[in-house]
């Protein structure tokens, strides 16, 4: 490993309005750096794409759903009493299989200085 680089996971969430049809869209990247004690989420929600996968998606419970997400990464209040767990429980949590409409990929893992940063790059290159 070199200098100053140290071990992050991140996986990107996607929404998947028809789970039988097997489409998805990616809306979003969370990143977790335990070594940095780093926890972050990045959202981008392209509404006319998702409407043209199923024009009758429930985009308000999509945001809902993506909030909450952006919420417990936050953690205080507005996660509940998940906020309070450590950043490791809470990303394990959110990249947990789940079949909701708002699903979280597999998690892989890479080498970074500044978690924020990759957290930024990995949105514009895998969601926007």
């Amino acid at each position: 490993m070199s200098a100053g680089r140290t071990v992050f996971e991140y996986a990107v969430l996607r929404v998947m309005p028809r789970v039988e049809r097997g489409e998805s869209m990616n809306v979003g990247v969370v990143v977790h750096c335990r070594a940095l004690d780093f926890l972050g989420c990045r959202t981008h929600l392209d509404e006319a794409r998702l409407r043209a996968l199923d024009p009758e998606l429930d985009l308000d419970g999509v945001r809902c759903a993506l909030r909450g997400v952006e919420a417990l990464c936050e953690g205080g209040e507005g996660a509940g009493q998940a906020g309070e767990e450590s950043l490791g429980s809470r990303f394990r949590w959110l990249t947990a299989p789940r079949s909701t409409i708002v699903q979280p990929g597999p998690v892989h893992a890479g080498l970074t200085t500044d978690p924020a940063a990759e957290l930024d790059r990995l949105l514009g290159l895998l969601v926007t």
